[in-house]
């Protein structure tokens, strides 16, 4: 067929010759799928089962690092969300209903509190929140219409430990399903299947992204049934994950051992320090026993990562701890974590109802990848100037 100049701009002869291999997975961006033939045509979500159908369910970019991710915790199926909060989005309306009873971690990170309180209870659902270290006594608040169970393990700022297993245990007696934010450990500390986990989530914008500049979640199940009730669900409600943000937590993914290694060793040296500092009244890190749920930990977790919370004598004032993290110059100020910067962010615990009785004297450190005698010497800039 002969064809126009025009037309060679989008059914183009010439190609470039095949053959290319690369270390790195290629960016397949695209909504449309071609079929073989009319026959082939289907609209189907599960594209391990029938091939790829749209690109709404996922390319060759985003299935590839569903399926690295999935490898890494040990799960049957994993889904690439646009963020973080897009994963808990996706399971709690995949699993859930009017009428149902949800239980939440009073840790939990801040906008899934937000979700279930303004979002799933508008909707018919019944969120009741409890104590991180509550356990297996869990139990008690169970209902006949308990149909799931959020952890977070360490908890959000406070950063408890979770009896997990005891936690799984219970619930899996009524038959209500498990689910674990699992994004402090990276999806590697923690095993959550291990350890009776139904369901986890992780923010992979933070330590799988590892540079501060993607947004991306994931959500990995047990098994096909999981599968399947997520599946239907993220088809209605196209949350597509970029393949560009896939491509560049694929590379992420490449890195991730050597800086989980350095950020650990880094963070607990930080830790440690600002433990035995006269001004500091409690250092929250899981590894060190002053965390609660720190035997826990040592049961259940094989590392640590750099995300812990300091709290402050209480002679200091809301105004000092903001002046303490104002004074710092390497440990910068902003949300989210895991990234290569060194991060703080001061905390208001006043108008937090069943939050320990930290006041406004807490503060949250991400430890980035800098050297750690300039971290130390940073903060403790940062302590004298604010006793001034």
């Amino acid at each position: 067929m002969r064809k126009n100049w025009k037309t060679k701009l989008i059914h183009p002869d010439a190609h470039a010759p095949e053959g290319f291999r690369s270390l790195s997975t290629p960016t397949y961006r695209g909504s449309t799928v071609l079929f073989s033939d009319a026959a082939a045509v289907e609209d189907t979500w599960d594209q391990y089962a029938v091939g790829y159908t749209y690109g709404l369910y996922g390319t060759p970019t985003t299935l590839e690092l569903g399926a690295r991710v999935c490898e890494l915790e040990k799960g049957f199926r994993t889904f690439i969300t646009p963020g973080g909060q897009g994963a808990i989005a996706l399971i709690n309306l995949a699993f859930l209903k009017a009428g149902d009873h949800i239980l939440v971690p009073e840790s939990i990170y801040t906008p899934n509190r937000k979700f279930a309180v303004e979002l799933l209870r508008r909707f018919g659902v019944e969120v009741t929140f409890y104590q991180p270290t509550i356990g297996a006594g869990i139990q008690s608040l169970f209902r006949s219409n308990t149909r799931l169970v959020w952890c977070e393990s360490p908890g959000s700022i406070t950063m408890e430990v979770q009896d997990v297993p005891a936690i799984a245990d219970a619930a899996h007696k009524i038959e209500a399903t498990v689910v674990l934010d699992n994004t402090w450990s990276a999806g590697i500390y923690f095993d959550a299947f291990a350890h009776g986990v139904d369901i986890t989530m992780q923010a992979l914008t933070k330590y799988v992204g590892g540079h501060s500049d993607l947004l991306l979640g994931s959500v990995t199940v047990r098994d096909e049934a999981g599968y399947k009730r997520l599946g239907s669900t993220h088809q209605l409600v196209g949350c597509a994950a970029s393949p560009d943000d896939c491509s560049l937590a694929l590379r992420g993914m490449k890195t991730l051992a050597v800086r989980l290694k350095a950020i650990e060793a880094s963070g607990l040296e930080l830790a440690r320090w600002l433990a035995e500092r006269p001004e500091i009244e409690l250092v929250l890190h899981p590894a060190l026993p002053s965390c609660a749920g720190h035997e826990l930990w040592k049961r259940d977790f094989t590392g640590s990562a750099g995300l812990f919370s300091i709290v402050f004598q209480r002679r200091f004032t809301k105004q000092q701890v903001l002046a303490f993290v104002d004074s710092l110059e390497l440990f910068k100020i902003g949300y989210s974590w895991a990234g290569v910067t060194s991060l703080a962010v001061a905390y208001d615990f006043h108008s937090t109802p069943n939050r320990p009785d930290y006041g406004a004297r807490i503060v949250r450190l991400n430890t980035g990848l800098e050297d750690g005698d300039d971290l130390k010497a940073d903060l403790a800039h940062a302590l004298e100037a604010m006793k001034r």
